[in-house]
């Protein structure tokens, strides 16, 4: 099936290529419904990464990426490709070229990115769960921003083969879904390792808070912390630090190799790239080989700093963003600072929607240690279940 055109994305930006577009979505249940975001190879499909400069030159991909053996094997039914930030390289979810998804709490916002269309497409029931990739926060940010469940497991135990990179040495494909058993049944699918084992949540925890957080949000989580019954210790002076170090790291990492990754493009078509990127491949060229290497050196002595807190806490609490999602036409929507140091040290994290008093929710983000996602899922469904409207 080819990639739609422009004029039909006028009408449906959230999908690039709809799988089976004549079948009420709700019809006939044979399996989940599955919506994958269009930098992951689906066998007979163009990927194109959100991109013209990826597009005009693709051709179908002949295989199914890795990612996708689990979600055949359970007979998920595949609805569709889905919209994204162009090369995945962007937190808006504004997508120039084929249209942004529609932010469905707020259609004045952004949707968030890059995996937008992956959160789009579970917020409004066209999917039951989406597969998004994060980088720097490309899952939880738009899961956050739309008020679904968004899962970034372990670095490295998802096979990223088939998968168009950004960062390797951040890239992780994770799970979208509108509750925390959907991201669970979608998790299982992708990788049965990421809920084998320990299902038991934690009830005492670590909570950090980031400067310049929206004070509604600080006060969501923990409104929504006490309604679960969680004990709450504030390790802010412990790793604040360490924190804005690591972000500072993850996105030279992330900016470096997006540029190496994307050299052919950037030398040879930037002409048909949105402004935002040509605005971040150029900043990227400010880093060298040397800030490249310092920065992926910081990994082992951020980890070694998380270890001394997952010792005595078995999960770290923060907000999944600092404010709610930007303003559509907003200028300058930058990296999310609540995200990328979790990517440099590879350590699961979920974000689960809270109520924040207002129209829009906020995300709680809880991060544990590697290969722990059985407890974050346990866990966020405690909270989830805490803050549930009363029937």
């Amino acid at each position: 099936m080819p990639v739609v055109t422009s004029r039909e994305f006028e009408r449906d930006p959230t999908f690039i290529t709809r799988l089976d577009p004549d079948r009420d979505p709700h019809a006939l249940p044979d399996g989940i419904r599955l919506a994958v975001k269009d930098c992951i190879d689906v066998a007979g499909e163009v990927t194109t990464a959100g991109s013209p400069a990826v597009a005009a030159g693709a051709e179908p991909a002949l295989a199914d990426a890795e990612c996708l053996a689990g979600f055949r094997a359970a007979g998920a039914r595949l609805v569709g490709k889905v919209n994204l930030h162009e090369l995945c390289f962007g937190s808006s979810g504004v997508n120039p070229h084929y249209g942004t998804p529609p932010n469905p709490l707020d259609s004045r916002r952004v949707p968030g990115g890059s995996s937008s269309g992956s959160a789009v497409v579970v917020a409004i029931d066209e999917a039951d769960v989406a597969l998004g990739t994060d980088t720097a926060g490309s899952v939880r940010t738009p899961a956050a921003s739309c008020g679904v469940v968004g899962l970034k497991p372990t670095f490295g135990v998802v096979s990223v083969v088939g998968t168009r990179p950004l960062a390797p040495s951040l890239d992780t494909i994770g799970v979208l879904g509108r509750s925390v058993h959907d991201v669970a049944v979608g998790a299982t699918m992708l990788d049965h390792r990421l809920t084998d084992g320990e299902v038991t949540a934690v009830h005492s925890v670590a909570r950090l808070r980031l400067p310049g957080t929206d004070p509604t949000i600080d006060a969501a989580i923990d409104s929504a912390l006490i309604a679960a019954g969680m004990t709450v210790t504030d390790v802010t002076g412990l790793i604040s630090v360490g924190w804005e170090a690591a972000h500072r790291a993850a996105l030279d990492v992330l900016f470096g190799e997006a540029l190496m990754v994307n050299d052919d493009i950037w030398r040879h078509h930037r002409h048909q790239l949105g402004a935002d990127l040509v605005e971040r491949f150029t900043f990227a060229q400010t880093i060298g080989p040397t800030e490249l290497a310092d920065a992926r050196a910081m990994r082992a002595p951020w980890r070694a700093e998380l270890a001394e807190v997952f010792g005595t806490f078995g999960v770290l609490v923060l907000p999944a963003m600092t404010a709610y999602p930007a303003r559509l036409g907003e200028h300058g929507v930058g990296p999310n600072p609540a995200a990328a140091a979790v990517n440099l040290a590879g350590h699961p994290a979920l974000t689960v929607p809270v109520p924040s008093g207002g129209l829009l929710p906020a995300g709680l983000q809880l991060v544990a240690p590697d290969h722990h996602e059985p407890r974050l899922l346990a866990t966020a469904a405690v909270i989830e279940a805490a803050v549930a409207p009363r029937r």
